[in-house]
């Protein structure tokens, strides 16, 4: 069982920056990939960045490429999400997640652990 809990979002303006963080609860996170999901209003939720646990190997979805920056903290047992230059079209609610295994790419096919989510707003 893997608990995950979020901090981080809020409302910045377009351009800003924001660092998320998702702690999580586990006696090891080797065989684990972690990532970022999101979800706007009216829309499904969808991929946004993994990165494989043992190998720090990251995978990211097409529009924020440049952009967001996903990292983990074996010390820590977290994973953060650094975004620079948002735009009003990433406002939604960013939920960490975690699937077994090793390849950050497959974090996209499914989801063992879900956290609760924590929103982020852009103002246009």
């Amino acid at each position: 069982q893997v608990q995950l809990v979020e901090s981080g979002g809020g409302l910045v303006e377009n351009g800003g920056s924001l660092r998320l963080s998702c702690a999580a609860s586990a006696r090891t996170l080797t065989n684990y990939i972690m990532g970022w999901f999101r979800q706007a209003p009216g829309k499904e939720r969808e991929f946004v960045a993994g990165i494989t646990w043992a190998t720090g190997r990251m995978n990211y979805t097409d529009s924020v490429k440049g952009r967001f920056t996903i990292s983990r903290d074996n010390a820590k047992k977290t994973v953060e999400l650094l975004m620079n230059n948002l735009k009003p079209e990433d406002t939604a609610v960013y939920y960490c997640a975690a699937r077994r295994g090793d390849q950050a790419a497959s974090l996209r096919l499914g989801v063992n652990y879900w956290g609760k989510g924590t929103l982020v707003t852009v103002s246009s």
